[in-house]
């Protein structure tokens, strides 16, 4: 008998034991879902928040990409800038949105956009030249200085421009070298486009002897000028007497010539003045030295 009850005393506890065990798990599983509850109404609205704020802001953004491009297709600007400065405003703009999200859903964003500023200011830092000449690029072509195929004379070479790039400008040269030259220095300094403009005037000096006649001579230049077929009429072509040299008189001939042809008629209106000249009989002084022997 006391065995027996000894067993139900036993049996008793274990089983005070369990009620206990699943009393604290309730305990602890009321304590959880309190909690739950307490984050679902404290940040549940906030991610919901969150969560609309990224779709509004991301249908924004497209929004703002589609009007960029269409602005950027009136304006008709560089297809290489086009893209550069609609994925610039894109990321910049979905940085911005992340950053909204994040401060709504309590975040400090302060030390978050300090950290941005402090990497863009080391990656300014280290990329000063680069950067330089990335924003010359983008100057160059919104200002449009030159364009692809325009004859063009900065930092010291001249030929035609082959490739503008983001960070640089490729140009060809006369004797069919190519250059490559920093935007940043071509956006800081003198550039002269030879091409921009329709007409382009040619200047040559011809020279003939003291003894010529002044007349004769300048009809005999008009003539070889109006006979040339690139040369145009308007504007009028120039002769005057331009200077009284040492040895000979020098006349400036102006002939204005659509861009394309100017090196064309600068080579054939002086060997057509030369073949003319002779002709006629008008010498063209050169150097000469007298040499005097005393016996």
């Amino acid at each position: 008998m006391g065995k027996l009850q000894l067993e139900s005393e036993n049996i008793q506890e274990g089983i005070e034991n369990v009620q206990e065990s699943v009393e604290s798990i309730q305990d602890d599983a009321q304590v959880w879902i309190d909690k739950l509850i307490e984050f679902g109404s404290e940040y549940g609205l906030k991610l919901l928040g969150a969560i609309a704020i990224w779709m509004i802001g991301s249908w924004v953004i497209r929004r703002i990409k589609r009007l960029l491009d269409k602005a950027m297709d009136k304006v008709e600007y560089d297809e290489s800038l086009e893209k550069f400065i609609t994925s610039l405003v894109v990321i910049a703009l979905k940085i911005l949105l992340v950053v909204i999200i994040l401060g709504n859903l309590g975040v400090e964003t302060t030390s978050f956009a300090a950290l941005l500023a402090a990497g863009g200011l080391a990656v300014g830092l280290s990329l000063q030249g680069s950067l330089s000449n990335f924003a010359g690029g983008i100057l160059i072509l919104i200002l449009k200085p030159y364009k692809t195929g325009d004859f063009i004379e900065a930092q010291g070479e001249t030929g035609h421009v082959k490739e503008i790039q983001i960070f640089n400008t490729k140009i060809n040269t006369m004797d069919n070298k190519e250059v490559i030259i920093p935007n940043g220095a071509l956006s800081n300094g003198n550039i002269t486009n030879f091409t921009s403009e329709k007409f382009r005037r040619v200047d040559l000096v011809i020279g003939v002897s003291y003894n010529s006649d002044i007349k004769q001579t300048k009809d005999l230049l008009l003539k070889v000028l109006k006979e040339n077929a690139k040369v145009v009429s308007e504007p009028a072509p120039m002769i005057v007497l331009g200077e009284l040299a040492d040895s000979s008189v020098n006349f400036y001939v102006r002939p204005w010539v659509h861009s394309p042809d100017y090196w064309d008629v600068y080579f054939q209106v002086m060997e057509s003045c030369k073949i003319e000249l002779d002709k006629a009989g008008i010498e063209i002084p050169f150097p000469q030295m007298d040499i005097h022997k005393k016996s």
